[in-house]
């Protein structure tokens, strides 16, 4: 349940920049490791409390957004695709070579954060933490659609050209949808390694950024509810696959049963693709349509 609430935090910030202003990014998972790091150097290094270094962990993430969010002015679709994923190897990339200040390879290890003289460290408490977290980043989310810069991301996400026309700034708006996607991811990272009381670059492989855009697709592009839907999902199958894989092992063979997750994954993936292009979250919203007009029809509404 804490990995499901860091993922939420994450797929928000996700949201906000893929499924509401339409740009598309594949380097997510560097970001939380840039708020990670920052969060982990003020602490460890600076003696910073963790109350102050996770703002700062967002804000540095927010402003390597920002500058990885230029090519967005000039360039879209596969190009920016391919440029968000040679941000996510340059800030890999200058981790591990500033070994001095983040350790490097070896990693850093991360104080557990703590109110007075409570201290977050068992599971159940540290739950709760992210948890308070998670919800004030989803009532946040929420309210940043409804704002006038959310109405310009989806604008911007259905037509750039019709937006600009419209008097919508586009460089304006793309960058704060790369800044404010990028602070939900680096106070994602942060509340991981500070759960795992240790950085590690090893924490944020490549691959979890396709995952999270896996979880957008799974509950829904473009809807708040959508990113808590695609995280619960993929994450509570991961766990599944967790439990029925040692099973598997034992009456296939053992290289196959490691597999699975992958295979799980990129079924499930497929098939929201094929036969549930909008996600979860429409379907949760038919449901909800369904139980407010029954036993009534629309055709008799109507």
């Amino acid at each position: 349940m804490t990995m499901i609430g860091i993922s939420i935090i994450s797929v928000h910030g996700l949201n906000i920049l893929t499924g509401y202003c339409g740009q598309l990014s594949i380097g997510h998972v560097g970001f939380m490791a840039f708020g990670a790091y920052t969060s982990a150097i003020l602490c460890t290094k600076l003696g910073w409390p963790f109350w102050i270094a996770l703002p700062c962990a967002a804000l540095a993430a927010g402003m390597a957004g920002l500058i990885f969010g230029l090519p967005s002015l000039k360039i879209k679709g596969f190009y920016l695709i391919m440029a968000t994923i040679a941000a996510h190897f340059i800030i890999i990339w200058f981790i591990i070579q500033l070994r001095t200040i983040t350790g490097g390879a070896d990693g850093l290890p991360v104080p557990k954060p703590k109110i007075g003289s409570f201290v977050f460290k068992s599971k159940v408490s540290y739950f709760y933490l992210v948890m308070a977290i998670a919800c004030l980043a989803t009532l946040l989310a929420k309210n940043i659609i409804r704002t006038r810069a959310g109405r310009a991301f989806v604008a911007i996400r259905d037509n750039d050209l019709a937006a600009e026309v419209m008097g919508i700034s586009l460089w304006s708006y793309k960058l704060q949808a790369f800044f404010i996607g990028c602070v939900y991811a680096g106070i994602a990272g942060a509340l991981l390694v500070h759960y795992y009381g240790f950085a590690s670059v090893d924490q944020f492989p490549f691959m979890d950024s396709v995952w999270y855009i896996g979880m957008l697709i799974v509950g829904g592009m473009g809807s708040t509810s959508g990113a808590i839907f695609g995280a619960v999902s993929l994450k509570l199958l991961d766990e599944l696959v967790t439990i029925v894989g040692p099973i598997l092992s034992a009456a296939v063979a053992a290289q196959a049963a490691a597999s699975l997750a992958l295979i799980t994954r990129g079924l499930i993936i497929a098939l929201f693709l094929i036969f549930e292009p909008v996600g979860l979250a429409h379907r949760w919203g038919m449901i909800k349509t369904y139980y407010r007009l029954w036993p009534f029809s629309h055709e008799e509404l109507e």
